[in-house]
């Protein structure tokens, strides 16, 4: 089965999070931006700033440099999304949505004046490191982090792959500073992975939304079909930790799972920003059913896929309340070195809700908890264990043994509870599904 992709502008819907250290998202678009009026008078005001500082400042600065942080401070005091990127940025974008780009691997933005990491992205330096969604970035090696901008911040935490830097985080529940160093590298990021957790149930994790990742998707469900020598009974779908994306990927991403009906819509005040995206038919598990697992790090594409597969009651979802990310940017060239990266329109979910600032929250609410291993060596005492026991009369005694002699291992809820929970989710709604039958 091929994935079902809509004919659409190229949408990144993920956070500002600093190039080379995550990807920054956007529409690509082209239009004439002029305002139909210029304020003269504040424009005057601006050329006698810009004139007092060419002149009277105790430095000379460049013309273009001045130009530059000018825009910087325009877009700054918008949102958090919206920014100037140069040359070197623009660049970097581009090449950061095919899923490989240079830094650290998280994606990050900025809070009370320090660098806040949104998700450590799979399988890369910081995730291996030990940084967590949610933690505070107070110092870049030496130098701290208050006062600089998430651009100046990005800088410092970019560098040559195979350098190390030293993060100093504060994280909530922890009573002193966590001093983690990274070694930076070339980040390949791969967005889906697969495998069954048991017979009949299968696995799959998108760590971010990037163009091709309906397809690999389905690609990796077949393979999980083939292993499963037939259709699957159900499939957990996490999405915990993924900073977002571009957004086709995730409407075709929902369209996979869903046979018809509204997956998304965006609204703001240019015709462009104004779009629908629609279910077609088949469903890539043809109807087995779905859970999805979210947390504070998902966020943006991921509330959208989320969001739609909610709406519709196609999946259950579970876990914490999502990031909130319900804008959408759009990457206007500005020139062919830059480019302004520019919040135009809100996304909402089909029942037309608005996860802004907001959210979604999940059906069943789990947290993310450690559950304390028992030590394996240690077999439970069991009846079957007692000298002289009474055979069940079946003949199917083992003289004290399990009789389930797998050396398989299997999903424990000390290997990650939240999973763990929504297999066993999985498993009664597989059962429910078959007796309704």
């Amino acid at each position: 089965m091929k994935p079902k992709f809509q004919n659409s502008l190229l949408v990144l819907t993920g956070l500002v999070a600093g190039v080379l250290v995550s990807i920054g998202h956007g529409v690509f678009a082209e239009r004439d931006t002029a305002p139909a009026t210029l304020p003269v008078e504040e424009l005057r005001t601006f050329s006698d700033v810009f004139g007092r500082i060419k002149n009277d400042y105790v430095v000379d600065v460049d013309d273009k440099e001045l130009i530059e942080n000018a825009i910087r401070g325009m877009l700054s005091g918008l949102d958090p999304h919206s920014a100037y990127l140069d040359s070197e940025q623009f660049t970097e974008l581009q090449v950061g949505t095919t899923g490989q780009f240079g830094g650290l691997g998280i994606e990050v933005g900025m809070e009370n004046g320090f660098v806040k990491v949104i998700a450590p992205i799979d399988d890369t330096p910081a995730q291996r490191a030990g940084v967590e969604a949610g933690d505070l970035v107070i110092r870049l090696d030496d130098t701290p982090v208050k006062g600089m901008t998430l651009n100046e911040a990005v800088k410092i935490m970019r560098g040559k792959p195979g350098s190390d830097i030293e993060l100093t985080i504060v994280r909530e529940g922890l009573d002193q500073p966590l001093k983690i160093s990274i070694t930076r590298d070339i980040i390949k990021v791969k967005s889906v992975r697969a495998r069954m957790l048991e017979p009949g149930y299968g696995y799959l994790r998108i760590s971010q939304f990037q163009s091709k990742t309906a397809e690999n998707m389905v690609d990796a469900i077949d393979n999980l079909k083939k292993e499963n020598k037939g259709a699957l009974d159900g499939l957990v779908l996490d999405l915990r930790n993924n900073p977002g994306g571009v957004l086709n990927g995730a409407v075709a991403v929902s369209d996979a799972f869903l046979k018809k009906g509204m997956i998304v819509y965006t609204e703001g005040r240019i015709a462009d920003s104004r779009l629908r995206f629609n279910a077609t038919p088949d469903d890539v598990i043809d109807g087995a059913p779905l859970v999805v697992l979210v947390n504070q790090g998902s966020a943006s594409a991921s509330e959208i896929v989320a969001g739609a597969l909610q709406d519709h009651k196609r999946a259950i979802i579970v876990g914490v309340k999502t990031f909130g990310k319900g804008s959408v940017q759009t990457i206007l060239p500005l020139s062919s070195e830059s480019a302004l990266k520019l919040t135009t329109a809100r996304y909402f979910t089909p029942s037309g809700n608005s996860i802004q600032a907001e959210g979604i929250t999940p059906d069943i609410e789990l947290e993310s908890v450690k559950v304390a291993s028992v030590d394996r060596d240690i077999e439970p005492l069991k009846e079957a264990n007692l000298t002289g026991h009474l055979e069940n009369g079946n003949g199917n005694d083992k003289d004290g043994k399990d009789g389930d002699d797998k050396d398989e291992e299997t999903l424990s809820a000390s290997d990650d509870y939240m999973l763990y929970e929504a297999l066993n989710l999985l498993k009664g709604l597989a059962i429910l599904q078959e007796r309704m039958q």
